[in-house]
Order: C-alpha cells, then structure tokens, then sequence
C-alpha cells in the first residue's frame, strides 16, 4: 500500500511540473475538454493524501471542478488556471500552519532535526511566512498570465520560470540557513 501512494505522489509531481508544458502543446492539437483528463489523473493521484490534508481535498475538489468546467465549455482558460489552484493550496497549507505552534518549515526541519532550539523555531516560522509570500505572488502572476497573456507566456512563466524562482528561493533560503547555524549554532 505504501508503495501505491508514494508512485501515486511521485505521479502528482510530475503531473504538476509537466502539466504546463503539456497544455502548451496540446492546444491546437487536442480539444480542451480531453486536456481535462490531465486535471482528473492529478486529482487522482492527490486522492491518498485526502485522508490527511484538508488542503489535498480542497485541491481535489479544485482540480475537479476546474476539469468540468472545461469540459462543459471546451475552452482553455479553466485549464490555465490550474497553476493558480496549486499556489492558493501551498498558500492555504503553509498559511494555515502559521495559526498552530508548529510551522510548515518547522515540521520539515524537525524531520531532520527533532530539537530545534527556540532561534530555530523563529527562524522556521519565518521562512514559512516567506513561502506564503512566494506563493501569493506566484499565484497572482500565474492568474495574469492565465487571464491576459498569451499561451506562449502562460506556458512559459508556469511550467519554466516560476519553476526556476522557486529554486532560486530554496537556494537562497539555504544560504541563509548556512549562515543562520552558523551564528547560532556555533
């Protein structure tokens, strides 16, 4: 069964990162509504995690209602607002973790590390307000791009440039984090 999940997760991901590629390539080619079945497999792969995520049901639900709305209007615009749904999801996950005693960032770090120092436990909390901040702006671009932008520039910002800001953001969290243990750390 664990197998099961973590293949139906690793489908997600990839579904995720390819499916603006895929949507760039398929207009034109494939009518909207079987673009659609793209959004029915990556809420399917999200089903396991329902169980434990408010935030992975919401985001099946979204996905869910985003693909009926293509099919029932055969038009392109639900499909490109999928990136939107996935940043409110990290927005509503991240964020909502901010309202409890244990941060989004924090609960990653203490995977590695179970005994945060208190330094630490600020420092955690703090980059995850920055990835809700991430995830506000990346969201609002992508809904520009989806609204206003070409399929060429909505392609191009959601399945290559807000992939790389997103890694330029881990990168530059983990200098800072480099140099944080190293001031506080000893």
């Amino acid at each position: 069964m664990r197998l099961l999940a973590a293949l139906l997760a690793a489908t997600s991901v990839v579904l995720t990162l390819c499916y603006p590629l895929a949507i760039w390539y398929g207009q034109g080619r494939v009518e909207p509504r079987w673009l659609a079945l793209l959004l029915v497999l990556a809420a399917g792969a999200r089903l396991p995690a329902m169980k434990a995520s408010v935030a992975a049901r919401w985001s099946v639900a979204g996905a869910l209602l985003l693909a009926a709305l293509t099919v029932m209007g055969n038009g392109m615009l639900p499909l490109k607002l999928y990136p939107v749904l996935v940043n409110a999801g990290l927005l509503a996950a991240f964020g909502y973790t901010l309202s409890t005693p244990v941060s989004m960032v924090e609960r990653f770090a203490r995977m590695r590390e179970p005994d945060l120092p208190p330094a630490a436990v600020a420092y955690t909390r703090t980059v995850t307000k920055v990835w809700c901040g991430f995830f506000v702006v990346n969201g609002a671009i992508a809904l520009g791009t989806a609204l206003w932008a070409s399929q060429e520039v909505w392609s191009l910002y959601n399945g290559v440039i807000s992939y790389g800001l997103m890694g330029v953001l881990f990168a530059a969290e983990f200098l800072v984090r480099l140099r944080f243990k190293r001031l506080h750390h000893g």
